[in-house]
């Protein structure tokens, strides 16, 4: 590998939750688990949800469910997937992961489902 990929990682975040704070930490958690075996192959993480959070926060809404959310959450990722190089989707229901790899096909760019796919992600997990 010679360039590194930015890689959005896709999965759920708020679905299924009920909209429970607790369980959304506990999905993004989730979804942050991918990000250091990425940065170690030699890429660049993204979550959507690192850059959706804070500016929704500094648009003045109380969280996910306030309705300015709608303008923030999706499409942020819609804009993310504009600079990035390949997704890696998390299992479980997203309809918001779900639309980034809608996205990531029709721009032609690698949709991956596992860590082992990515290049270099290869070495075992317990690597450092």
């Amino acid at each position: 590998m010679t360039t590194p990929l930015l890689i959005l990682i896709a999965g759920p975040y708020r679905s299924g939750t009920g909209d429970d704070p607790d369980l959304m930490a506990a999905n993004l958690a989730r979804l942050e688990e991918a990000a250091w075996p990425i940065f170690r192959a030699g890429h660049v993480p993204m979550i959507g949800e690192w850059v959706a959070l804070p500016v929704l926060r500094s648009a003045g809404a109380t969280g996910v469910t306030d309705p300015l959310a709608e303008q923030v959450m999706y499409p942020t990722a819609q804009r993310l997937l504009q600079h990035c190089d390949a997704v890696l989707r998390l299992p479980g229901e997203s309809t918001g992961a779900d639309q980034d790899v809608t996205i990531a096909r029709e721009r032609g760019i690698p949709v991956y489902t596992a860590l082992e796919e990515i290049p270099g992600c290869g070495a075992p997990a317990g690597a450092r």
